[in-house]
């Protein structure tokens, strides 16, 4: 069994509450769907955001999910470059796995596909 990480990030369009709410849960399903995992084997999830997205803490929206009540979670802010993606969250999920490095598939969505055009398919 290994700790792997997968990465993922989306855009939204507003600092706003339900928008930012709503982007977490689609980004985590995804990469759940791409990586099919339960909630139980998660080590944690680490979620950042960009400077301009305080209107809520994301973790908020995988705390509500049925199942992921009990799995560790940490927001934090992303380091502010100047030129970066504006309005982005991240996370990375560690997960324990059976999957190789090359198994893994990491998610990019909306305007975050630029980060990894080679991890996205854009």
């Amino acid at each position: 069994m290994y700790t792997r990480g997968i990465r993922g990030a989306i855009t939204v369009d507003a600092n706003e509450e339900l928008p930012i709410l709503d982007a977490t849960i689609v980004l985590l399903n995804e990469i759940v769907a791409a990586n099919r995992f339960q909630p139980e084997d998660i080590a944690c999830v680490w979620v950042t955001v960009t400077q301009d997205l305080d209107a809520t803490f994301p973790a908020r929206a995988i705390r509500q999910m049925e199942g992921w009540e009990l799995v560790p979670l940490m927001c934090s802010m992303e380091i502010p470059v100047k030129g970066g993606l504006e309005r982005c969250i991240r996370l990375m999920v560690l997960v324990n796995t059976e999957a190789s490095q090359s198994e893994i598939r990491h998610v990019y969505l909306g305007g975050a596909r630029v980060l990894r055009p080679d991890l996205s398919g854009a």
